[in-house]
């Protein structure tokens, strides 16, 4: 397994696993909502963040992608899930981040699980204004910071 940066070669990939991803985590959003977003995804929001990927044999299990301190997207492939593919490429950013913010949805209760699991706290309750869903936003510092 290795983790590096993605390249433009990924992007098709990422996107993949990124609608399937947000597809099934946010059932609660029309899954048309997140196709309208697969242009923006590839790109506008790819590239202006910071990605990495995590590799298997020559196969890309998942990414996580970040703009400085805040974690924008973490997806792992469906069919991999639940091996600790996401803890491990969490534990990647953590590594070379002093703090880590994120937003997450409310109603995504396994993702709010896995970040207060992983050190995370909320520090905010806000509304998306694309999706008008609740959110949190959650923090991580490597001290275990300020709340």
């Amino acid at each position: 397994m290795q983790i590096r940066h993605s390249t433009t070669k990924d992007i098709e990939s990422i996107v993949e696993i990124w609608l399937n991803g947000s597809i099934v985590a946010h059932h609660f959003i029309d899954p048309n909502y997140w196709h309208s977003k697969i242009d923006d995804m590839a790109q506008i929001y790819l590239p202006m963040s910071l990605t990495y990927v995590l590799e298997r044999d020559d196969r890309l299990i998942g990414f996580v992608s970040m703009m400085d301190d805040y974690l924008a997207a973490l997806f792992i492939d469906l069919s991999e899930q639940n091996n600790g593919y996401g803890k491990y490429l969490l534990e990647y950013v953590k590594s070379i981040n002093q703090t880590i913010q994120l937003k997450v949805y409310q109603q995504n209760k396994n993702a709010v699980r896995f970040y207060l699991n992983n050190g995370f706290f909320i520090k905010d309750e806000l509304v998306d204004d694309q999706t008008a869903e609740k959110e949190y936003l959650m923090t991580w510092a490597a001290s275990g910071g300020l709340k």
